[in-house]
């Protein structure tokens, strides 16, 4: 007689079975094929904006593989292994040296033109060719394959390598930090794994104090995690059509609203953010959307979202990777400040990932929530992985986290006092008034990521 594990063990696999084939479907449709391990080139769907149902498909593919091999290996084996570091690779620019050398290049004359011992260097491209990034063609030469192209240094994901190289150290001294008088059972963004980290060697820094270089890496990285997370869905997912015009808040250069600029000729588009990067986004809307600036189709506002309120009346307020930056008081301010310009109908969209079980909420619509079936761990288990790295990114670096539904809407229930003037036998009078916050109206599962949208609470 089977036994129920052996059972569940027969529909992981075929769960495994049915997704790949339905992310094959994905790559067919271009066209092209499905890439192989081997590929040396990107495939077209590498470079699309709407990947949603090749997404969705991994979450499962992956979700499901995972758990297989977690209940099928010794527990001492998976506990071992680790994912390989690519930091060596992307700071060497090894990916770029081997792009004018597609037949492979041999690891000696690699290590000099990377200034890297070759014994050293060899052992780091095994490790890395191991899971596909790179490939060893003969003995000692080796070759750029899709994935090792991506830490190409003109690739903008390569530069979240980069922008998370100190990370690391971080996480060494959590524990440390967690059970630190002082930082212990503190939220602020002030006490932080991160700060906690440098001020042990005598550092105090704030994140946000960068060296222009520094924050060009930062803004390509940043542009880098929307193709990693295939922000660029919410593009085609959310209804853009029936917009006239949005805030970029928080925009950095503007990466998700240049796409939307040239999708969207009709939208008129606010980028605000610290002064320092809104010059850096003149520059790339120069390089990538000149004829919104020629049209006048894009204005940038230099503001803080702690201290002032964005431009007022727009339709849309959109915040893509900005509330999980900060814990739920700073996020609370913001969405504050936002919701005193709003008119009636405007409608604030919060971009990031959702941490969540099944999504079970009654009052809010959702364009098809993507949830893993049985027996998957109902939160896609490993398919979910980089969501929960993102939270605990967030969380080493400003005590930040992504939320999960139930919290996004409990920080978006702000409250404010408005104030309006009223005349009684000719005194004037200053009432004070408590206004209704946002409440959830939509939410559009993005797989990774969602797009929840808010409006105000109607009196």
């Amino acid at each position: 007689m089977t036994d129920s594990n052996e059972l569940r063990i027969g529909v992981l696999l075929d769960i495994i079975s049915s997704s790949a084939r339905d992310a094959m479907e994905e790559y067919k449709k271009t066209g092209h094929g499905v890439p192989g391990v081997d590929s040396t080139i990107l495939h077209p769907l590498d470079l699309a904006t709407d990947t949603l149902a090749l997404r969705k498909a991994i979450m499962v593919l992956e979700g499901a593989c995972h758990q297989l091999t977690t209940i099928l290996a010794p527990p001492q084996h998976t506990i071992h292994n680790a994912s390989a570091d690519h930091n060596v690779a992307a700071k060497a620019r090894i990916a770029d040296v081997l792009d004018q050398h597609p037949e492979g290049l041999s690891v000696d004359v690699l290590a000099d033109q990377v200034n890297l011992d070759k014994t050293k260097l060899i052992r780091v491209l095994r490790v890395l060719a191991l899971k596909g990034c790179f490939k060893e063609v003969k003995q000692g030469i080796f070759a750029n394959t899709r994935l090792s192209l991506i830490l190409k240094s003109t690739n903008d994901p390569g530069c979240i390598v980069r922008v998370h190289s100190d990370f690391p150290k971080y996480g060494v001294n959590l524990y440390d930090a967690m059970i630190d008088q002082e930082y212990a059972k503190s939220h602020d963004v002030d006490k932080s794994p991160r700060l906690f980290s440098l001020r042990k060697e005598g550092i105090n820094k704030d994140f946000w104090e960068m060296d222009d270089d520094t924050r060009k890496v930062f803004q390509r990285g940043m542009a880098g995690l929307t193709e990693i997370m295939g922000s660029s869905s919410v593009l085609h997912h959310y209804p853009w059509d029936t917009v006239s015009s949005m805030a970029d808040i928080g925009s950095g250069v503007g990466a998700n609203s240049i796409l939307l600029s040239n999708m969207y000729p009709h939208l008129r588009i606010t980028n605000q953010d610290l002064p320092g990067f809104v010059e850096q986004a003149q520059i790339a809307w120069e390089k990538d959307a000149p004829e919104a600036l020629r049209d006048g189709r894009v204005e940038f506002v230099e503001f803080n979202f702690f201290e002032e309120s964005p431009v007022v009346g727009k339709d849309v307020y959109y915040l893509r990777h900005v509330l999980h930056d900060w814990p739920d008081s700073e996020s609370t301010t913001i969405l504050r400040n936002i919701r005193k310009v709003m008119g009636p109908n405007s409608r604030v969209l919060i971009h990031d990932c959702v941490l969540f079980h099944p999504i079970e909420e009654s009052g809010v619509e959702t364009l098809e929530v993507n949830k893993a079936p049985e027996p998957m761990l109902l939160n896609f288990g490993a398919g979910n992985n980089t969501a929960y790295q993102i939270d605990m990114t967030m969380w080493l670096l400003f005590n930040g986290k992504e939320r999960t539904l139930k919290e996004l809407k409990a920080i978006g229930q702000v409250h404010f006092i408005s104030e309006c003037l009223a005349m009684i036998d000719s005194l004037r009078f200053t009432i004070h008034r408590a206004s209704a916050g946002l409440a959830v109206t939509k939410v559009y599962d993005l797989a990774g990521s969602m797009a929840v949208e808010f409006r105000i609470v109607q009196d």
